[in-house]
């Protein structure tokens, strides 16, 4: 089967490729919010708005009176930003016609203009790209070298590379690659099938007791960034020292992202057992559809629920359990997997969040409050063999049987689950 992924590695420039670099950004930038620009005053003046190549005929144009500096970059670095601000328009479109129709709540998201206060930011290359064992080769930037060796694909038969992204982050500059691969269609996993909660104490748990501890990366650096947020404060704008505290903040910012990511890959990873034989991958992995943006309402947790990442612990879990052969099964997110009682299957109707032990009132079962759950989540493979493989169209709240409404992942495989 044919896969899109993306490799990234950091890039080992020196001041002349830095400089290069920068100038594409500011090109791809600028491209941007003139082509946004454009588009407004155009529909505002005729309730039209030009398309990406009506705007890229229209700045190469440009180029020859006004602009003549940006022939010292890639046509593809503004080529591509005003692409980009087509499927930014795209989006926002679709996210309105959403809302008219109920299913969004909350703002549309009208593409913003960029600016330099938040980084350099990024630039997209197509064409004649090159990966050699230590460098990569880019259109008009040349031979650039890698800091890790042997890690970026090489064109082949089964191996297409379609672009290369260069983007900024904390003074680093890395390099994206967007190639196509044909890889063998995964064996189907033979093992039990598990349940996945996501917490905030813990980062995850399985139903066969394996967890995984929460780094809880920006609660634990809280005291050095509120340091250097006051020192920032108290420095004047522009100054070499609050530059200095600026990068710093930045740095700081960027390990604490890279914590988390690595976080969430060793775990995700884990559950899918990517690199065991087909009897010990899980055919079925059950995670709850969790509406993340409605928990970050409350206040009190909403920075601990965003320092967990827990969308980007579900995608990972689908994309990956596709890739080696499991099933992903999305439970209802009204199904009482905390509250219900994975031993004869009563269900409380209080349980506080303060109550990290579960007990049961009906068969006296005592056990830790994540793991009850992960099992109940677990067992949800038995009632989708029961009663079908997609049990989608319930809107009430499950009884006591344990039955409930469950989604299927739709970009898993569609046979039907084995019994657990």
């Amino acid at each position: 089967m044919k896969v899109l992924r993306g490799y990234k590695t950091e890039l080992d420039l020196n001041n002349r490729q830095r400089t290069a670099c920068a100038k594409h950004a500011g090109a791809a930038r600028f491209a941007y919010n003139w082509g946004l620009r454009r588009k407004i005053d155009a529909y505002e003046a005729s309730g039209r708005s030009p398309t990406a190549i009506d705007l890229h005929r229209e700045l190469n144009a440009l180029k020859k009176s006004e602009l003549g500096w940006m022939y010292e970059v890639s046509k593809c670095a503004p080529q591509e930003a005003l692409r980009n601000l087509d499927r930014a328009f795209a989006h926002f479109f679709r996210r309105v016609e959403q809302k008219k129709r109920g299913k969004l709540k909350g703002p549309v998201g009208f593409p913003r203009f960029k600016s330099r206060k938040r980084g350099r930011g990024s630039f997209r290359l197509t064409g004649s790209i090159h990966v050699f064992e230590s460098s990569i080769q880019l259109p008009r930037l040349g031979r650039l070298r890698l800091k890790e060796r042997g890690y970026l694909p090489r064109s082949s038969v089964t191996c297409r590379i379609l672009s290369a992204t260069v983007s900024e982050r904390a003074g680093r500059w890395f390099v994206s690659l967007q190639v196509e691969e044909e890889v063998p269609d995964p064996t189907p996993a033979q093992g039990e099938p598990i349940g996945v909660y996501r917490g905030v104490k813990t980062l995850a748990t399985r139903s066969d007791g394996i967890s995984y501890e929460n780094p809880k990366a920006l609660d634990s650096a809280q005291r050095k960034m509120r340091r250097w947020q006051r020192k920032l404060s108290r420095q004047r704008k522009g100054s070499r020292n609050y530059e200095k505290t600026r990068r710093r903040i930045a740095r700081l910012h960027y390990r604490i992202a890279n914590l988390r990511r690595d976080t969430l890959h060793k775990a995700t990873s884990g559950i899918v057992a990517k690199t065991k034989p087909d009897a010990e991958r899980p055919r079925a992995v059950v995670i709850e559809d969790l509406n993340v943006s409605a928990m970050l309402q409350n206040h009190s947790l909403a920075r601990a629920i965003a320092d967990v990442g827990m969308s980007e612990f579900g995608r990972q879990v689908q994309y990956k359990a596709a890739w080696n052969g499991s099933q992903v099964v999305i439970a209802d997110r009204w199904y009482p997997s905390s509250k219900r009682c994975s031993g004869c299957g009563a269900i409380k109707d209080q349980l506080d969040l303060s109550q990290r032990t579960y007990e049961c009132d009906y068969c006296g079962a005592r056990l830790d409050r994540d793991l009850n759950a992960a099992r109940n989540l677990a067992q949800l493979t038995t009632t989708a063999s029961s009663a079908g493989s997609n049990a989608c169209g319930e809107d009430v709240r499950p009884a006591a049987s344990g039955q409930t409404s469950m989604k299927q992942e739709p970009n898993t495989s569609k046979a039907d689950l084995p019994a657990g």
